[in-house]
């Protein structure tokens, strides 16, 4: 059994994994949308791929949940929504900015985590917080605009954001419960959304008539780390505080704004990098956000 400074090094570390690769999914979906995969189809299979794969070995652990199976649920719909409003909006709009309304979720967290978990912010983790919000407006903000959603892609991104937030919240409020039961409940709930979307759009699954190896694969591919990712967020919240693994989650956006910038035509000038510095610096502050009362009620 791993100490408890290394137990929390180990979730940090999970967290941060799982950031880095949310941070590049969207430019293997993106080849996946460029090979006539569309936003929902793929969301189905590479969700369905590590439900599949490993789901069923699991099975034991959600049945010993199955007193808190209606937190589960909520947990997997709000995890579905998260993921595929996210993957159709970086599919429609631009990385960057949809990656931005997505990480205003720090400031649904707050909400969220005092009502449900009742995380008390000090007044360290107000400033974190804020210095987080001030990045993300400030490469949000454009001259005589708010800082608002201007397309579907952004309000969709905005969505998961909030959505975001409430499953991460939930999944702490499931303290107790394996890692591996949320896990299964998040692949679960995507795959419930994708279907009830593609009863309403069939045309989707027209590629599989004429679909390459090679897109069959990249579909395997992405599953699988998807799989991988579910696991590395679940084990990092059940130890971390909700207010310290959002603001740990907001390097996804830099990973994502570096690798808009290699991976396609999306540039980021001096107002992005310095909202970005912004972001990084209140990650690097985020262990400072709580009451010390509220992290021993909610220490694992």
């Amino acid at each position: 059994m791993p100490s408890i400074p290394l137990q929390r090094t180990l979730a940090i570390s999970s967290l941060v994994y799982a950031a880095s690769l949310w941070g590049l999914v969207w430019y293997p979906y993106r080849l996946l949308g460029e090979a006539g995969v569309g936003g929902i189809a793929s969301s189905f299979f590479t969700y369905a791929t590590p439900l599949l794969l490993i789901g069923w070995l699991h099975v034991r652990a959600l049945h010993a949940a199955r007193g808190r199976w209606p937190w589960l649920a909520a947990l997997g719909l709000a995890a579905g929504w998260t993921n595929l409003a996210y993957v159709l909006a970086v599919l429609e709009g631009e990385v960057v900015r949809v990656l931005l309304l997505f990480y205003l979720s720090p400031l649904w967290t707050v909400l969220f985590a005092r009502f449900l978990l009742h995380e008390k912010l000090n007044r360290a983790g107000v400033a974190v917080m804020a210095l987080a919000a001030g990045g993300a407006l400030a490469m949000l903000w454009q001259p005589d605009e708010w800082p608002l959603p201007a397309n579907r892609a952004e309000w969709l991104g905005l969505s998961a954001g909030v959505m975001f937030a409430a499953s991460n919240v939930i999944s702490r409020h499931l303290d107790g419960v394996a890692e591996v039961a949320k896990s299964v409940s998040i692949w679960g709930g995507v795959m419930v959304l994708t279907m009830i979307a593609l009863a309403f759009r069939p045309a989707e699954l027209d590629f599989m008539a004429s679909a390459a190896t090679t897109t069959w694969l990249l579909l395997a591919c992405v599953g699988i780390a998807i799989g991988s990712m579910t696991y590395a967020v679940q084990y990092g919240l059940a130890r971390v505080p909700a207010n310290q693994a959002i603001v740990i989650f907001l390097f996804e956006l830099v990973v994502a704004a570096v690798a808009a910038y290699f991976l396609s035509d999306e540039r980021m000038g001096v107002q992005e990098w310095v909202g970005a510095a912004m972001i990084v610096t209140a990650s690097l502050f985020s262990g400072h956000m709580e009451n010390d009362q509220s992290k021993e009620s909610h220490h694992v």
